[in-house]
């Protein structure tokens, strides 16, 4: 998708990256990324827009960015096998029979 104002599609395009990264990464969340992604953007432009140091800015988010990150290492946990399909069902729509599938295919591929 290109957007005719340049602002708007270097936008698009951010949104568009973290998505496709945390698709990458993770495989789930992408929605959930390009909610706060557009959110990050829309109050950076604000508050770039009543003065704020855009450097300063991205700094500030870099830093939180790597604080939140370390912080929800932290909070996570290997899944074990036992859990493994309520995971899967619950990334596939609470669909059990194509949880099961994954699960499967992650025991006899490994993870």
């Amino acid at each position: 998708v290109e957007l005719e104002d340049p602002v708007e599609n270097i936008g698009a395009k951010l949104v568009r990256q973290a998505a496709a990264k945390t698709n990458d990464l993770a495989g789930d969340g992408t929605t959930t990324s390009v909610v706060l992604a557009q959110g990050i953007i829309a109050e950076g432009v604000k508050v770039v827009a009543a003065g704020a140091n855009p450097v300063l800015i991205t700094r500030g988010i870099e830093k939180t960015t790597k604080g939140l990150v370390s912080e929800l290492k932290g909070m996570s946990k290997e899944v074990e096998d036992s859990e493994l399909v309520d995971v899967a069902a619950v990334s596939a729509g609470n669909n059990y029979e194509i949880g099961n599938m994954i699960a499967e295919a992650m025991s006899k591929v490994g993870r």
